[in-house]
């Protein structure tokens, strides 16, 4: 089985999903826009023109609303190269990051860095993609590996082949294939 059609992963995405879904509607709401409507990609556009004024989440919920000029996708999804697609990938880095209570410091971080690889993975090479989806459903979770952690776990998928990456469902899948 592939990560991408594990239980683990695809819940952790819709998560992520609806997380995001939320956020988009509620601001929405907030700002009298009715969902669906052409105010509704107008609103996105004015999130894009200063994405470090909004939550990670708006802005990526901002980009969903839109569609890149240059290639079709949706803004910040197309392949790696376009033009619109990479400038807009580049506006949801520079959104807010606020850790949920409970959570280390730089959890948030992790989260949207994990979630835009995860959501976007045809951007991103096997070996990083491998490494943010392995973790995404622990740090929504609300754990967060330190940076020895980190370390070891990326060395451990350069080791591995780039077919053997894909069928990597957990942490521990890499764990058991340590040398």
């Amino acid at each position: 089985m592939r990560r991408v059609d594990h239980p683990r992963f695809i819940a952790a995405l819709r998560q992520v999903e609806d997380s995001i879904d939320a956020a988009w509607d509620s601001f929405c709401a907030e700002s009298g826009v009715p969902p669906g409507t052409a105010e509704t990609r107008e609103l996105a556009e004015v999130v894009l023109q200063d994405t470090s004024e909004f939550d990670w989440r708006i802005v990526d919920g901002a980009l969903n609303q839109l569609t890149c000029p240059d290639c079709g996708s949706p803004l910040g999804a197309g392949a790696s190269g376009c033009p619109g697609c990479d400038k807009a990938n580049g506006f949801r880095f520079a959104a807010r990051e606020t850790d949920r209570p409970g959570v280390p410091p730089g959890n948030e971080h992790a989260i949207r860095v994990s979630s835009a690889v995860a959501r976007t993975r045809h951007r991103y090479t096997p070996r990083a993609r491998t490494g943010y989806e392995l973790l995404l459903p622990d740090l929504l979770d609300g754990t967060l590996p330190t940076t020895p952690e980190a370390q070891r776990l990326k060395r451990l998928i350069n080791q591995l082949a780039d077919d053997d990456l894909e069928r990597l469902l957990t942490p521990a899948d890499l764990h058991r294939k340590e040398v």
